[in-house]
């Protein structure tokens, strides 16, 4: 009988799935991950993985589970915690979830632009400690996104559909800035191309849409945060590592830009001291993809990886190295 390990509980069906087509699932924790030796100890001998992007699978991993490995199926679009290249040296396919948590990710990238830029969690703490004492003139005003400047970092699948909720439902104008031009998207979406910096100078709101890779960490620091409006706001629901959190911090003391939303985070589930103390950060513990209808169809992607491998055939959605 194969065996599938799996570091997490997911939601839905998934595993009753993997159930009836014969294979044995075990589930390292429902609730917290697994120390690492943990980990490897647990999946020794399993055919399939069933990992998260907190779940670091390396060479060592992948020999301590053992030559029968044929698929780790990461339950994320993210495959940074995968090492690619130890994976294709020893035969392992590895396979992601992509597409199914976009809308999810990006209705979710609004509400942090709209909270920062609305000030909504700073009202809400001012009312429950019982501060309110009648409506004033210049009680926590905000700003408004109609006519003004959305500035995307990444046009895929996510950065799309926000373009899409913010050009069509907010009157916004879109810059994009991505590696690879998409002249098709311009045409269609009403969305402009422009450099890097220059979307930086010019956007009010910059809205993080890249993987994590060597070339993207710390995309945003000291610098970056110099360049933009001091009444910008920046949003992150990619990747923490993308914005260098220290340097974020020093910004907003100093009132470099006017306010950022953070749903992921540089050294997760560790925060950049005095981020949390910062007024003008609206912060998410990494909940961009958390509806049910997301979640839920993530894990039926993984299942669909699993079995695919697991039956001689190529997975759906295989990561290239």
């Amino acid at each position: 009988m194969k065996k599938v390990f799996s570091t997490r509980q997911l939601p839905g069906d998934a595993f009753s799935r993997l159930r009836k087509k014969g294979y044995q699932v075990q589930v390292g924790s429902r609730t917290s991950s697994l120390l690492r030796q943990v980990f490897m100890s647990k999946a020794k001998g399993a055919d399939a993985l069933i990992t998260l992007l907190t779940d670091r699978v390396d060479g060592e991993v992948m020999d301590a589970v053992g030559r029968q490995l044929k698929v780790v199926a990461n339950y994320a679009v993210g495959f940074d915690n995968i090492d690619l290249a130890a994976a294709a040296k020893r035969g392992i396919r590895v396979t992601n979830t992509p597409g199914v948590l976009a809308q999810a990710v990006a209705e979710h990238t609004v509400a942090l632009l709209l909270s920062v830029v609305r000030r909504i969690p700073e009202s809400e703490r001012f009312l429950r400690k019982k501060l309110y004492r009648g409506w004033e003139p210049e009680l926590f005003l905000g700003a408004e996104l109609a006519g003004k400047t959305l500035g995307l970092v990444g046009h895929g699948r996510v950065g799309c559909r926000v373009a899409d909720i913010l050009k069509r439902g907010f009157d916004m104008n879109v810059l994009y800035y991505d590696v690879v031009r998409d002249k098709k998207a311009e045409g269609v979406c009403g969305i402009q191309y422009v450099s890097f910096i220059r979307l930086l100078r010019e956007a009010d709101v910059v809205s993080l849409h890249v993987p994590l890779f060597a070339s993207t960490r710390h995309l945003i620091s000291s610098s970056q945060l110099r360049t933009m409006k001091k009444t910008a706001y920046l949003v992150n629901t990619s990747r923490g590592p993308i914005v260098e959190e220290r340097a974020l911090v020093s910004a907003l003391k100093k009132k470099e830009i006017a306010g950022a939303a953070l749903d992921v985070f540089e050294n997760e589930p560790r925060l950049a001291p005095g981020l949390v103390q910062i007024e003008n950060a609206v912060l998410t513990p990494h909940t961009g993809s958390a509806t049910v209808e997301a979640r839920t169809s993530m894990a039926d992607l993984v299942a669909e990886n699993v079995i695919a491998v697991l039956s001689g055939k190529n997975p759906p959605n295989l990561v290239h190295l």
